[in-house]
């Protein structure tokens, strides 16, 4: 009688835990949401300036990380399936691999960074600051809101990194995987709001 009792009340953990991290995606869907808006409203009232200033972002970096990350994306999924046909090497490898492809990402947005603030366009500068509002409002919001995904990058990364431990030491099995399902989930969303942000950033002129 207790066995039948133990694997439902698992089973419910399992669930509430699923559903706390959807809440807590919603909430960073709300926060991004209100950036993308807060975005469009200012580039619409300084569309010329927006449009000059998308022009100094190096596309081929935006691409490569779009790239880099929706690889990302595809290996943490692999990595849930991989844990689910009791294969703990192909799912360490998959974990680690996620965690390469996401500090490529970071290394390039750190040479990215350096580069706009090596030609003075970051926020406060007097570059940017006879250059007008637009170009003001422009870079910093690039800089804040591409700022605040690669924070998420590095959560995330901590994030996969206790699950690599965890996969290591026999805490995530094939049948009590939820964490590294939740882990997957929060990396996921990390994807999605650079697929918003590039194009925002680097495609609309």
């Amino acid at each position: 009688m207790s066995e039948p009792a133990t694997l439902h009340h698992n089973h419910r953990d399992d669930t509430a835990s699923k559903l706390g991290m959807w809440l807590f995606i919603f909430t960073e869907l709300l926060l991004f949401g209100g950036l993308f808006v807060v975005y469009s409203v200012y580039r619409y009232l300084h569309s010329q300036a927006f449009h000059l200033a998308a022009r100094e972002l190096d596309v081929f970096t935006g691409t490569l990380n779009t790239v880099i990350l929706l690889v990302s994306s595809m290996t943490v999924a692999m990595s849930t399936t991989a844990i689910r046909k009791k294969d703990k090497r192909t799912t360490l490898l998959l974990i680690a691999v996620t965690l390469v492809l996401a500090a490529v990402f970071l290394v390039n947005k750190y040479f990215e960074w350096g580069g706009k603030i090596s030609h003075g366009l970051y926020p406060g500068s007097s570059i940017l600051d006879e250059l007008g509002k637009g170009d003001t409002l422009f870079f910093g919001l690039y800089f804040f809101m591409t700022g605040l995904h690669a924070l998420h990058i590095i959560v995330g990364m901590v994030v996969l990194g206790f699950m690599f431990v965890f996969v290591w030491k026999d805490k995530i099995t094939h049948d009590n995987f939820q964490q590294l399902e939740n882990g997957g989930l929060y990396w996921h969303l990390v994807d999605v709001i650079w697929i918003f942000l590039f194009p925002l950033f680097y495609l609309i002129t």
